[in-house]
């Protein structure tokens, strides 16, 4: 039993990705940080400019009086 309820044994994705990174903390910490900053350059380069035809927001209905 944990001393703390949220700490469970189990420590999610985000711990499953940080033991199987090499190094040692400065290292896994250069190395997630590169991840995220590459994920985010994938969302804003590929996935947002191809589904933004496909999202409603230009889709108005107010009318200019």
């Amino acid at each position: 039993m944990s001393l703390v309820p949220w700490c469970d044994g189990r420590d999610g994705m985000y711990g499953w990705i940080w033991r199987h990174l090499p190094g040692n903390a400065w290292v896994k910490a250069l190395i997630s940080l590169v991840l995220v900053l590459a994920a985010v350059y994938i969302l804003f380069q590929y996935v947002f400019p191809w589904a933004e035809p496909l999202l409603p927001f230009n889709d108005v209905t107010v009318d200019n009086q």
